[in-house]
């Protein structure tokens, strides 16, 4: 029953990508914009105050809770019961896609599913060495990414407020003599750049960092990193360290992502250029590297009808080009969910989810070290 659950998002991205995928072949973007993103202008909140995160029902993972998602594994993956090393805060991507208000009710249905869904996925890579803590919180919709207007950047805003105050009690509960381990994919890594930039760089707090996990979401070597307080992993073994890559098939199209990256500016204030994307290999823990299929120790597989998920070694290369981490000409079908330009961000983490967990066990071995 739970790798059922677990597969459905799959399921539950199938709205996200068919609409994603028609309306950009198919549709101009101004009805794209009128078909995702709210008509409204965006308002606050009835209720002005912070969640309070002291609350368990306030978090979809954290240590104590009944049927934590994150403690996922798929057949054949053990969990170690051991004491964890670490503790983990997991900012989850988008799961809201009504655009009916600008952010989602912490408790709106669909929505926290979704999210439950993506936790199970992608934290779980990282059960094996740390515990995790992965807050509910009232996130951008997707159409959000689809605008400039100030609406946008209002909803984006808000729903950090929340993350910013969910990490506050996450450092206040989780044992201070551990090792923490940030990760999160898409929008999630979005509000972790800024979490970086305004909460860990530069502070005493950044010593405790084994490692980052900035996933599904363009960050500049040159005009962004430093700002961020961490620098890039540059090899496996490196700790303390960001690692950011998002996966394309080729022939890839990335102009979707590119096009808005290379119009905007970095933290610095100087513009950001493609070449200068971070790429870190999941595979490998390299930045810049290439790595054959044979070295990929496992990528989630669902089954045809969707009912469980299985890990297949040696399913897909990967390659840093460009600043992307391209998967080759034919990586194996995980089903009709690649969005517009051979973009495999839904896949972020699933095309590599062994070699994740190996790589979150090698950095916190590395930092312990260091130590």
């Amino acid at each position: 029953m739970l790798a059922r659950r677990f597969l459905f998002i799959f399921a539950g991205l199938i709205v996200l990508v068919i609409v994603a995928a028609f309306a950009y072949r198919l549709l101009a973007p101004q009805l794209l914009e009128a078909a995702l993103v709210p008509s409204a202008k965006f308002e606050p909140a009835r209720d002005p105050s912070l969640p309070d995160y002291r609350r368990a029902d306030l978090w979809i993972s954290r240590p104590g809770i009944a049927n934590d998602p994150a403690l996922w594994t798929p057949a054949g993956v053990t969990r170690s019961k051991a004491r964890p090393r670490a503790s983990v805060f997991f900012i989850h991507p988008t799961s809201y896609l009504s655009r009916q208000q600008w952010n989602a009710p912490v408790e709106e249905p669909d929505s926290a599913n979704r999210a439950r869904l993506f936790v199970r996925s992608q934290a779980s890579a990282f059960n094996d060495v740390a515990a995790i803590w992965a807050p509910r919180y009232r996130q951008a919709t997707f159409g959000a990414f689809l605008t400039s207007r100030r609406d946008a950047e209002l909803a984006l805003d808000f729903a950090y407020k929340d993350v910013e105050a969910a990490f506050d009690r996450f450092l206040a509960e989780a044992p201070d003599d551990r090792p923490i381990i940030l990760a999160a994919h898409s929008q999630g890594s979005l509000h972790l750049t800024r979490l970086l930039r305004t909460r860990v760089a530069g502070t005493p707090l950044a010593r405790r960092i084994a490692a980052a996990y900035v996933a599904g979401w363009p960050i500049s070597v040159t005009a962004d990193l430093q700002a961020l307080g961490l620098p890039a992993c540059r090899q496996a073994a490196d700790s303390g360290c960001i690692l950011s890559w998002q996966s394309f098939g080729e022939p890839a199209d990335p102009s979707q992502v590119t096009d808005v990256y290379e119009d905007s500016q970095g933290f610095n204030g100087t513009p950001r250029r493609q070449a200068d994307m971070l790429c870190v290999n999941p595979i490998t823990g390299n930045a810049g590297d290439a790595a054959p299929a044979g070295a990929n120790l496992g990528t989630l597989k669902p089954n045809a009808d969707l009912s469980d998920a299985t890990i297949f070694p040696g399913a897909v290369a990967a390659r840093c080009g460009d600043g992307l981490l391209l998967l080759g000409e034919n990586p194996p079908s995980l089903g009709p969910y690649v969005l517009p330009g051979n973009n495999y961000h839904v896949f972020d983490y699933a095309l590599f989810w062994a070699n994740i967990r190996a790589d979150a066990a090698r950095r916190l071995a590395a930092f312990e070290a260091r130590k």
